[in-house]
């Protein structure tokens, strides 16, 4: 029987991002994924570039073209700073990026929008739909306005308007362990019950490397939280905040559309992992505020434990 979880009485700080959320559809799953993967295979909002990942895989059935398909979001930074306008510029283009390089190029793919509460519309003819050289094209697809991109596989499709939006970003908890089985188990469970929930991806799946604000390498950007690494624990002594038996610790980040499917998500990730042998400690990444607006605290997501 395993032992009893102990939950520390704190919070998760998160951040807003802009975000958009698409389909992608394919002829076969072998294509789907390879695009899928590789297109949300970076998460980089925290070096100041633009992430993804799925949100999850979709049926013939469930798409604008009978194929199969994946909800897929993209996020990009919202730094207050440098405004509103000069982030969704850069957010396009860096989600022009992902488009071009990483779906595109896979045979027989299409994007299409999957957010129905747009805040803004983004024109996809100048970053994607100029693929085409001046040769592509404006058709109704699927009862929606779409590109054509002739390619030498014909041909690449994307609806024309891509939709954004502001959620939340960096939602997140920790689960702390005694042995990597523990953490694999924990892993899988948990990123198994998040995706249960509709809105809501983890752009890192299980992370192994918990950063912080302040570092000693601005160049390279985000480093290693080090009072948390259990390798240090000897050499930091009364410096370390690694609870006593804990060997392994692993970060799940979440980002999502509303603050209100953040908090399901996280409680439904919580609660997998509370029963798995070796799991001892749950708790969660926080800066007291530096980081972002939002502070979720576990007392507020009633988990059963």
């Amino acid at each position: 029987m395993a032992q009893k979880v102990v939950i520390d009485d704190t919070f998760v700080e998160a951040f807003t991002g802009i975000f958009s959320r698409v389909i992608v559809t394919a002829d076969d799953m072998e294509t789907l994924m390879a695009a899928a993967n590789d297109a949300t295979a970076t998460p980089s909002v925290v070096i100041g570039r633009t992430e993804g990942g799925v949100e999850r895989y979709l049926t013939e059935k469930e798409t604008p073209d009978g194929r199969v398909g994946a909800i897929l979001q993209f996020w990009g930074e919202l730094d207050e700073k440098k405004g509103f306008d000069k982030c969704l510029e850069k957010f396009e283009k860096e989600l022009s990026f992902k488009i071009r390089q990483d779906i595109l190029v896979k045979p027989f793919t299409a994007v299409f929008d999957a957010l129905h509460s747009a805040e803004g519309k983004m024109d996809m003819m100048g970053r994607v739909g100029h693929c085409g050289d001046g040769y592509e094209w404006v058709e109704q697809r699927c009862d929606r306005e779409v590109i054509v991109v002739p390619l030498m596989v014909p041909d690449f499709v994307i609806e024309r308007y891509i939709g954004y939006a502001c959620g939340i970003m960096g939602g997140n908890f920790w689960v702390m362990c005694e042995t990597k089985q523990a953490l694999k188990e924990a892993g899988k469970k948990s990123l198994e019950a998040i995706h249960t929930v509709s809105g809501v991806i983890t752009s890192f799946d299980v992370c192994s490397a918990g950063s912080k604000p302040e570092t000693r390498f601005p160049e390279i950007g985000p480093t290693t939280n080090h009072v948390y690494c259990p390798s240090l624990k000897a050499k930091l002594g009364k410096e370390s905040l690694v609870p006593d038996g804990v060997n392994y610790i692993a970060e799940l980040v979440l980002d999502g559309v509303s603050v209100e499917v953040m908090k399901i998500a996280l409680k439904k990730g919580i609660e997998s992992v509370l029963g798995i042998e070796g799991v001892t400690r749950i708790s969660a990444g926080n800066y007291g505020g530096k980081l972002g607006k939002y502070k979720i605290f576990f007392s507020e997501l009633d988990i059963n434990a």
